[in-house]
């Protein structure tokens, strides 16, 4: 063979090998996401009709949850932690005046369970924003209820109306038009 020969067929093997490279990566990325997909997706893979609140609580702020609805719920429906900014929960467990109702305040190591479990699924205050202690003026309760009518005066026994096991703290069933 000549010379000239060889080095055409020497190009050519040179110019498949970064195709073949590139097919050996994608197939091994497919491969690698779906694995990662089935795993991740049995590891989580817990129903929301059993997950009940709106987020799903690791097993650490579990106690603190408990106990915010059991204290909670004994006047009203507990509400979520997303619903007022954590400065209003933080207010809220220091003061024993609780809208009208002298309330004997949770002492350690319960208020410390349920202020862990409340501030860590709060959310901030922007710095220039008054503390919401109404439901309706929480800017999170808003966001989180865009486009819903919303009877007036809003009031925490009105949830249900559109969230029938919120006594349950159950916020994720929803009856559409409540």
């Amino acid at each position: 063979m000549s010379i000239f020969v060889k080095r055409k067929i020497r190009d050519r093997k040179l110019k498949r090998q970064p195709f073949g490279l590139i097919l050996v990566v994608l197939a091994w990325s497919l491969a690698m996401g779906w694995l990662l997909s089935s795993v991740t997706s049995a590891y989580s893979a817990t129903p929301t009709s059993e997950v009940g609140t709106v987020d799903i609580v690791p097993t650490q702020y579990q106690l603190g949850q408990q106990l915010y609805v059991e204290n909670c719920s004994t006047c009203h429906i507990p509400l979520p932690p997303a619903v007022l900014p954590t400065q209003t929960w933080k207010n809220l467990l220091q003061d024993s005046q609780h809208y009208g109702a002298q309330l004997q305040p949770l002492v350690d190591p319960p208020r410390i369970l349920v202020w862990k479990y409340l501030s860590t699924f709060s959310r901030p205050q922007l710095k220039d924003e008054e503390t919401p202690y109404r439901v309706n003026n929480s800017r999170y309760f808003k966001a989180l209820h865009p486009k819903v009518n919303l009877p007036r005066p809003v009031q925490i026994g009105s949830c249900v109306s559109c969230h029938p096991s919120a006594s349950e703290f159950n916020f994720r069933r929803i009856e559409e038009g409540g």
